[in-house]
């Protein structure tokens, strides 16, 4: 499996025979032209990809009907490559007329037809629009559950591809359970180290990540990792994108050493293979941006946020959620810095993109709220940061995990503000807060002769914080 080089040797032998011995416009030497290009895609070498499939297109318009299967063929490869490439609208406009003439020369379940809408639904995925990836990716799966067996890995393909609409919708137990199914088709109908595999642990390995598991994250990332490294050349896409997400899951357990050791490899291989612009670095750029963020190195942090940025704005729509993260990103190091204008105007385009494009319970929306309450906490705007504290909090409780580590903050935050802020808010009317396990929360109060405030619990559900009128007190419940 991904002997690339032997393939691409025999193709290109195949190809010096058809120049000899076919016309310039016959169909078989746009068979060859294709196949090269194919090998070319597989590689990540996108840019020979794209010449030698638009070869292969131009002998096809010519010597085939406008109507032929095999033109289809042709605008769904070329619309691929695109799509790879981060350039949405020209993937759009290839795959659009493939899916055209699929549904002139083709019945309509035919798994061809179902490629075609199933690769639309991607490019809209890509773009942020999830509502049109979900109608074109059913209309796929449909077709799909008529035409294949129940172990065809298109079919599996499918299950994954909806799953990745679902995560980037914060769905998480509906993207688990889509990809599960993937995941027990692969292992049946492929060899152990199928690219197809090593995609399924990664896909799963980001929903334990996304849910705070970081040991089953790490566990599925290092499966794939191992199939990619044994079928992809050194400097493939896919082997470094594996690179990141290991390097994400040892920032966010604060080995930081081990982070930037992946997100560097990760790094060299998108350089060589990608051009400039291309969003895979700019994810690159903001996850290197992230581990300086986390090690306290603001300046270095910005300069790769800002680097992820100005790719971000070239390649994506302007209500894009990966832009939103790059605003998110600059704006948390604003506010650390001290700079809370620049730190709420950036925040609140990351709100206003997540909040057209999310669920409303999504839980990137929920760390925007909360990093727009921590910026109005510190500019002592505290009816605001509350607003915002509490918006958060409602998301997290019904979104996460209960031992989500971002529900906890969520919880301090709000204690922190209420204990620390008593005499500008009164009257209040009743708060619950739960703590997370282990937290240990301190602060001097003088008003209402509250000298610190503690939490200590072994447990989430047996300490809780209530404040009336301004009265504190503390319940413990069995």
């Amino acid at each position: 499996m991904g002997d690339y080089s032997k393939t691409l040797e025999f193709y290109e032998k195949a190809h010096q025979i058809y120049e000899k011995a076919l016309p310039p416009n016959h169909p078989d030497l746009g068979f060859s032209y294709n196949n090269i290009g194919q090998v070319y895609n597989n590689i990540g070498d996108y840019s020979k990809a794209l010449v030698f499939y638009d070869k292969a297109l131009k002998i096809r318009e010519k010597a085939l009907l406008p109507n032929h299967p095999t033109l289809a063929t042709s605008y769904n490869n070329i619309g691929q490559v695109y799509n790879k490439m981060g350039d949405y609208s020209k993937a759009l406009e290839y795959y659009e007329k493939a899916l055209k003439i699929s549904k002139k020369a083709l019945p309509p379940n035919h798994p061809d037809l179902a490629t075609s809408y199933n690769n639309i639904g991607l490019v809209y995925n890509n773009m942020g629009d999830y509502p049109k990836a979900l109608e074109f990716h059913d209309k796929a799966h449909k077709i799909y559950e008529k035409a294949l067996s129940p172990n065809h890995p298109d079919l599996a393909i499918s299950y994954s591809d909806i799953g990745l609409v679902y995560n980037n919708m914060g769905d998480y137990s509906k993207a688990l359970e889509l990809y599960d199914k993937a995941h027990k088709i692969y292992e049946t109908a492929l060899p152990a180290n199928h690219s197809h595999l090593a995609t399924s642990y990664n896909n799963i390995g980001t929903m334990y990540k996304n849910m705070c598991d970081y040991a089953k994250a790490l566990e599925c990332y290092e499966k794939a990792l191992k199939i990619r490294e044994k079928a992809a050349f050194p400097n493939h896409v896919d082997l470094a994108i594996c690179y990141g997400t290991i390097g994400q899951v040892y920032n966010d357990i604060g080995n930081y050493s081990k982070a930037f050791d992946f997100h560097n490899q990760a790094h060299k291989i998108f350089e060589k293979a990608l051009p400039p612009n291309h969003p895979h670095l700019a994810t690159c750029y903001n996850n290197i941006g992230q581990v300086y963020y986390s090690m306290g190195d603001y300046s270095k942090a910005l300069d790769f946020y800002e680097r992820a940025y100005k790719i971000r704005e070239q390649a994506l729509p302007s209500d894009h959620p990966d832009l939103a993260i790059c605003y998110g990103s600059i704006g948390q190091v604003y506010n650390d810095i001290g700079d809370y204008v620049k730190a709420v105007e950036f925040h609140d385009k990351a709100r206003k993109i997540y909040e057209k494009t999310l669920l409303p319970n999504h839980r990137h929306l929920a760390t925007c709220y909360n990093d727009i309450g921590t910026v109005y906490n510190s500019m002592g705007d505290y009816s605001k940061a509350l607003e915002f504290y509490d918006k958060a909090r409602k998301i997290y409780e019904t979104a996460v995990p209960a031992n989500y580590s971002h529900l906890a903050t969520s919880y301090n935050n709000i204690v922190l503000f209420y204990i620390s802020s008593i005499k500008i808010i009164l009257p209040m009317s009743v708060f619950l807060v739960q703590p997370a396990s282990g937290t240990n929360v301190k602060v001097g109060v003088d008003d209402f002769n509250i000298t610190y405030a503690t939490i200590e619990t072994d447990s989430v559900s047996n300490c809780h914080f209530i404040l009336i009128d301004g009265e504190y007190e503390e319940r413990q419940f069995a």
